[in-house]
Formats: structure tokens, sequence, C-alpha cells
């Protein structure tokens, strides 16, 4: 049962009367969104409240846009919401018994309006605010109102950003007047009284995901050198450098992280992902604590110190979704050490890598993809046994049908990219997530929306039974030197004419996995196949070397282009089955990439080739190239330098788990 707040949509006198900007299009249309009025708004409430007792049964019902941290009585509580759209807005609810005392209590929020165009949230859209309501034995204690004070946090300055304008690099300012601003004895009297957002139009609904939980990760070294200390936290994480240090006002410590080090030992803070963390550390007299709002990823931190600053303490706090492993490795592959260190490679990234979103990597995009996303959100379902992330997911993908019928590529962001795959992807994932759970109520909630998307395909682009005139992107395989030069032209921003194979092979894998569905649901056929296979076969099928070409147009045949035939089980025919795999044995696994691998494997299984996805794990150039290059988590890519900007902590790759899981895998991916 949804919650019915009390408090209103609170904010400040900056953001009170502006109107909610439309940040969303299709990605060809040129639209101007300029970001540089409010942006970097770091704004706080506080509110006082006397309390009875001790709160049996307290519950905050609480969301803020874009982001909120949670302190009662000085205590850190809780931080998010998770990115969604402002009409499906989530909230939070959290019980914070244990926070109250009797008699006199505070409720201290830091909100963050980041004000960028990016794939991280939903901003630049001029909505900002706070609500909340506090419920204590079923009675609203507190509900945000006039009667909070704010003020903006002066301790946050900008120092450019990082990224694809993912985030602000920070200048923390520890004399700023707003620093403590969560205890009891800070003083607000200079503060404003909030103000109601005049324009709020978010509709709220609980968020149905989980909640982020921290660990706190102590170095395992410390190396000091001249006025730099360098600690490692042993592994790459995701979450905020937390460093208490005792110095004089002005001094500055510069802050640099790094997922690993260069050849020579000293820090690359300069990120192969396109990220250079360096930010700065103003201490006051006395004891100063580094307060982070935005994460990162990295492994290491150095602390640049001048003379006079004793560093007292430092940690790192990590963030991550919930988890729990409930699935183990196949018990054929546990006699193999490199098998072994492969699945922890994997269940460790995905342990530290779903944050609150599956997103991809963790520090250049920090986006909720959709196409990989579907299959490391499957990868997670199979290894905690909950399917909460990929419900989320799902249920975001279907939802971005307000901007286009046929699915954007990143979710619950104001950054617009299509790429055409994609969404047909997410219908496979549709019928994994029912063979896995068996919950045929959500599966027939899907089943209308996998149709009209499918619909939407075949009048937008279907002509002659295969798809052309795409107005997407169609990745194929990616980086770009993982195409094997595909032969039809596919670049980002432009319309391809040409029907190609892989394309249609998702589409009529799609269509397939439809009638799967309508077949368990006792419904008629979503569509007849046989046309569009026919047209697929007419189009592609050169029978003369029994594989298929990339386009209509090109006699070219490639490694890329039969993956997608084979791993989707278009093509049963013998002789193709067999070329294909010379292809695959002579090529290896390691030059395909993200795209490719997946479906490769699941043809591996169709087929019952089980010890072929074994060879592929244990190809030098693939998953032990991530280990020999010193990977503690996946990397976009089997090595540093698969492209000119490589994240060496991305979710992808993780996929592997899926087939080294003791789950039954022809179960799982039956129907498509």
């Amino acid at each position: 049962m949804e919650h019915i707040f009390k408090g209103k949509w609170i904010t400040n006198s900056e953001f009170a009367n502006l109107k909610p900007r439309n940040v969303f299009h299709k990605q060809l249309d040129k639209v101007d969104l300029p970001c540089d009025e409010h942006r970097n708004r770091h704004i706080l409430f506080r509110k006082n409240f006397y309390c009875d007792n001790s709160g049996n049964n307290a519950l905050i019902y609480i969301s803020a846009d874009d982001y909120y941290k949670l302190y009662i009585n000085g205590q850190f509580v809780a931080q998010g919401p998770t990115p969604s759209y402002h009409f499906n807005y989530n909230y939070n609810v959290i019980d914070v018994s244990k926070y109250l005392q009797k008699g006199e209590n505070l409720i201290a929020v830091h909100t963050l309006y980041q004000g960028l165009i990016n794939r991280v949230w939903q901003s630049g859209d001029n909505r900002h605010g706070l609500i909340l309501d506090l419920v204590i034995d079923e009675k609203t204690v507190v509900a945000s109102d006039e009667s909070f004070k704010t003020s903006p946090h002066t301790a946050y300055t900008e120092m450019g950003t990082c990224g694809y304008e993912t985030q602000f690099l920070e200048r923390y300012d520890s004399n700023a007047a707003e620093v403590g601003f969560a205890s009891f004895d800070f003083d607000d009297s200079s503060w404003e009284s909030s103000q109601i957002h005049r324009y709020a139009d978010h509709t709220l609904t609980l968020q149905k995901s989980g909640m982020l939980e921290f660990e706190t990760i102590s170095p395992v070294n410390t190396t000091a050198v001249e006025n730099r200390i360098l600690y490692d936290f042993g592994s790459n994480y995701v979450g905020y450098l937390c460093v208490r240090a005792k110095g004089k006002k002005g001094d500055v410590v510069t802050v640099r992280c790094a997922q690993e080090l260069n050849d020579d030992g000293t820090l690359r803070y300069s990120l192969r992902a396109n990220c250079v963390y360096e930010e700065e550390w103003i201490l006051s007299d006395g004891e100063s604590f580094l307060d982070w709002f935005d994460y990162k990823s990295f492994r290491y931190a150095q602390l640049s110190i001048p003379a006079g600053v004793e560093i007292l303490d430092v940690c790192f706090c990590v963030r991550h979704y919930p988890f729990e492993l409930k699935t183990q490795l196949r018990p054929e592959y546990t006699s193999n050490e490199d098998l072994k260190k492969i699945w922890s490679l994997c269940v460790h990234t995905q342990k530290y890598g779903v944050q609150e979103v599956i997103q991809d990597c963790m520090e250049r995009e920090k986006g909720f993809y959709l196409g990989d996303g579907c299959y490391t959100a499957l990868t997670n379902m199979l290894l905690t046994d909950d399917d909460s992330m990929v419900r989320k997911l799902i249920d975001d993908a279907f939802s971005t049908t307000f901007i286009s019928d046929t699915l954007v590529t990143c979710m619950c962001c104001s950054f617009m990219q299509e790429i055409a795959e994609y969404p047909l992807i997410l219908v496979y994932l549709v019928l994994w997530h029912y063979n896995y759970t068996g919950d045929k109520e959500y599966l027939t909630q899907n089943f209308a929306k996998v149709t009209k998307l499918l619909e939407a395909f075949r009048n937008a682009y279907e002509k002659d039974y295969l798809l052309r005139n795409l107005d997407k992107w169609c990745v194929v395989e990616w980086p770009k030197n993982f195409q094997h030069e595909y032969d039809v032209d596919i670049r980002e921003g432009q319309i391809c004419k040409e029907a190609h194979v892989s394309i249609n092979a998702y589409y009529i894998a799609a269509i397939r996995t439809a009638n799967a569905i309508a077949t368990i649901l006792s419904l008629p056929q979503y569509r007849d196949e046989a046309p569009l296979i026919s047209a697929f076969y007419t189009a592609f099928y050169d029978k003369d070397n029994h594989l298929f070409k990339d386009g209509e147009t090109t006699e070219h045949i490639s490694l890329v282009g039969n993956s997608f035939v084979y791993g989707l089980g278009l093509c049963l025919d013998d002789e193709f089955q067999q070329k294909f795999l010379s292809m695959i044995k002579k090529q290896g696994i390691s030059s395909l990439s993200f795209f490719c691998t997946f479906p490769v494997f699941m043809g591996f299984v169709r087929n019952r080739r089980y010890d072929l996805i074994k060879q592929c794990l244990l190809n030098d150039g693939a998953w032990k190239r991530i280990l020999k290059e010193d990977g503690t988590t996946t990397f976009e890519g089997w090595g540093k330098d698969t492209k000119w900007n490589t994240s060496l902590f991305h979710l992808t790759m993780s996929y592997a788990a899926t087939f080294m899981a003791d789950v039954d895998l022809n179960a799982l991916f039956n129907g498509i």
C-alpha cells in the first residue's frame, strides 16, 4: 500500500518558483539544454522535534530530488532514493526506532541537485526538493513543511567534472559554517525557512528494490614517501574515502585516488576511464573530517599533506546493493584453480559493483544501461536468488515508452540515447526471469508490454520482414576494434538504412521469445516466425560458405555476425554449426567482447557443449587475462588496453558467473 504523504515538497528560495524543464527527446533530435545556472547545489534541511518515548515503531518515509543523505540525532541513517523518473519517483521507508530518544530529537538532511545532463539521475530539470513524514506508533510526528530550516552547504565547491559530465570533483572546506549541521549543538538560527516548491509535480512510488549497505574497509598497506601517503585497500571498490586529520586552518590536503599504479609504483590518478581523481580538502584548526558527498571507484588513495598535518585515521566507506551468495560454483569446476579464481572475480565484482541500479562502469558513466544490464542483472539474480534488480531493470525499461515506444538505452536519467538491440535483449530477460522464478503473474504483466514493444519495432522499422532504416545506434559489438570489420555502416548518430544480420537475429529471437511466453500463458502465438526466417535466410545466408553475410549489400562474412545467428539458435543446420565452431576455434573467444560472447555461450548451452564453455573460460586472452593484469574486478573488456577509455570496474564481464553457476542452464534459456 502506497504511503499518502502529509509532508510537502520543500526546497529553498532558489528552486521554490522554478518550473520543471523537459529534458526528454529522441536521440537524433537536436536539443540545447544548458546547465550553467543551477548546478552542484548542496542544500541542507534541519528540524527539531519532541518525542514522548524512544519510538517503538518509528518509520520515516522520505525522498529527495536528486538525492539525500539522512541523519537523525547526529547519526547517519541512510541515503537514496534509487534513480527514477519524476512521474514514478521512488521514496524510501526506513525503520528509525533505534535512532530516536525520549525528549528532543533532530532530523537533518543533506540533499544534492546535481543539475547536469548525464546518465546518473534525471537532473537538469529544475526539480529539487525534500519530502518526508516521520510516523511513530502510526501517528505522524514530523511532516516536511516551512518549519524546516534550510541553508546551502558551502563546504562543497566544484573542481570541474569527471567522466561524461558524470560527477563534480569536490573541494571540501572543513571551515564552512555548515560543517557539523547534523549535530544537536549546531546553530541554525541564521538559516532561512524552507519553502514549498510551487511547481512540484512528482508522483511518488514506494521503492521496491533494497537500499544500499555499507562496509568499512581498512588499508591493507600504507606507504609514506616525503609528504605523500599512499593507501592500498586491496581491491577496487565503490564508495567514499574517509579521513580524519589534525592541522591548522587553511592547510590544504591534495586527495588523489586510482584504480591502479603506474609501472614505477606511482599513483595513476588519471584513470584509463577518463576520470582524473584529484581533489582538495581544506582543513580547519584542530581535527577535521573529510566528508565526500559523491562516490568514486578506486583501490588506491594518496594524501599529499602540508608540514605539520597529522593523519589520524583513514578508511574506505564502501557501498553496494545487499548481496548474499546463494548459488555455488558448478561441482565439475571446483577442481580447477583458474576457474575458481574467475568465479571469485565475478562474484566479487557483482557484490561490490551493483549499486542502486545495475550500472555498467563505476566511474566514467555510472549509467543504468539496458543492454548489457540484462546480462548482469540476470547474473545477480542467479548468484543471490534475489530478483529485485531484474524487476527494477524490466520495470524501469518499459517505463521509458513516454520517450520512445521502442525504449531508450539509459534509464532514469536525463541523457538521451537509443541503441536498437537493447530493448530486444530485454524481451529475453522477461522470459529468463520466469524460467528461473516461475512467477507467472509477473510474466503476464509483462507480456502485453513485450508485444507492444515488438509491434512498435514492426511498425517503425520492418519492411519485407526485415528491420531497416533504424534511427537508433546498432552497437553489434563493442568496442569497434572487436567488430571484425563488420561491413555495415552502424555508426552512432545516423539512420542505418541497410538491413543487417545482427539486428535481425536479435529481432527474430525476440519474436520467438514472445511466442514462447504466449505458450506458457496459454495464449495465441504472438506472430508467425516463418516469413521472417525465410526473409532472413534470403537476405543473409551464403549457401556456398554455409555462413551468414553481414548485410544485404555485402559479401563479407564475420565471426561477429554469425555469433548472433549461432547463439540465438537461428540456424540449426549442421554444416553451419561446424563452420561456426571452426571460426570460433580459430579466432578465439577473446576476439569477441560484450555482446557476442554471451549469446555464443547460450548456443553452447543449447548444444550441450559445456566443454566449449570451459575452454572459452580458460582462454588466456579472456577472463584469465583480467586476472593476469591484476584485476580485482572485471574490466571493460579483456585487458586494460582493450579500448581507449577502459573502466577497471565494469559489471558486464561478470556474466561469466551465469555459465559457471550450479543452475540448470538449459531450463534457464529454454524458449530462446
